[in-house]
């Protein structure tokens, strides 16, 4: 036995093989960032003194995802609320379209009926101005006949007799025709072709003209007239209007171009004269 086996030894124990190992590993690796932040900085950089925080990126990115939201949310209320804006405007101007087509149709509707009452009443107007016509000239046919009765004069029958009927029966036939100066028929007359048709019809031929026919036959009195005499409107020879007698204060004659082809009272339009052919 050796005599120093007892005497403790003054060298420190040796450490474990991996608490050596591990050791140098961290010094290593701190050596190793030292060394890369030396050789990334200046020459002269002073040695890093401060800690430097990172800024708290999680918190920015929320805070700007909730702004872009809301954006997205207001700009989305803008163009739902220009949609619905639109939507009243066209909802109002297609009502107002309506109205106007409405009260067109209305005011249309309403001049109709204004219309229609106005020809009403203007039919019903002449209607009665015709009856009052009627009776007036039945009143002046009846004190014609009177005072023709009472005076000895004849004032004819309303059919005449014999060729006086045929000459009444064709003028009769021509009522309603048109007044044409200058026609000569057989549907448009002036005053005196009519009247030399008529009397065509029995064999008489009459001059063509008003003046001539005024002094064709016999002169007679207007208030001794018979079927069928010729009544005339001027001077004897001179005339400018011929017609015929067809009894009962009446005669018959292509009056104007706006009465054309009628019977007339001779109480309206008294003759100058007539003459007498058959």
């Amino acid at each position: 036995m050796s005599l120093t086996a007892h005497i403790p030894s003054h060298r420190k124990p040796r450490r474990s093989a991996s608490k050596v190992a591990l050791r140098a590993g961290v010094a290593g690796g701190v050596l190793s960032t030292i060394g890369v932040a030396g050789a990334a900085g200046p020459a002269n950089a002073e040695p890093v003194t401060a800690t430097i925080e990172m800024p708290t990126i999680t918190t920015d990115l929320a805070n700007t995802v909730a702004v872009s939201a809301e954006a997205t949310q207001q700009v989305a209320y803008a163009y739902d609320l220009q949609a619905q804006q639109d939507e009243a405007a066209a909802k109002a101007a297609k009502a107002a379209k309506k109205d106007k087509a409405e009260a067109e149709r209305k005011a249309e509707a309403k001049r109709k009926a204004e219309e229609a009452a106005q020809k009403k009443a203007a039919e019903a107007a002449a209607e009665k101005a015709e009856q009052q016509e009627r009776a007036s000239r039945s009143a002046e046919r009846t004190t014609l006949s009177a005072s023709a009765g009472d005076s000895g004069v004849s004032v004819g029958s309303s059919t005449g007799t014999g060729s006086a009927a045929t000459v009444v029966s064709f003028l009769k036939a021509q009522l309603g025709d048109a007044y044409v100066m200058g026609a000569s028929g057989p549907n448009a007359w002036d005053c005196s072709s009519l009247v030399q048709a008529a009397y065509r019809t029995v064999g008489i031929d009459l001059p063509r003209v008003s003046q001539d026919q005024s002094v064709a036959g016999t002169q007679v009195g207007t208030s001794n007239l018979q079927v069928g005499d010729i009544l005339y409107w001027g001077g004897a020879g001179s005339a400018y209007h011929t017609g015929v007698y067809i009894g009962d204060g009446q005669y018959l004659d292509a009056a104007n171009p706006s009465k054309g082809v009628v019977i007339q009272d001779l109480s309206g339009y008294p003759a100058s004269g007539a003459v007498r052919v058959l």
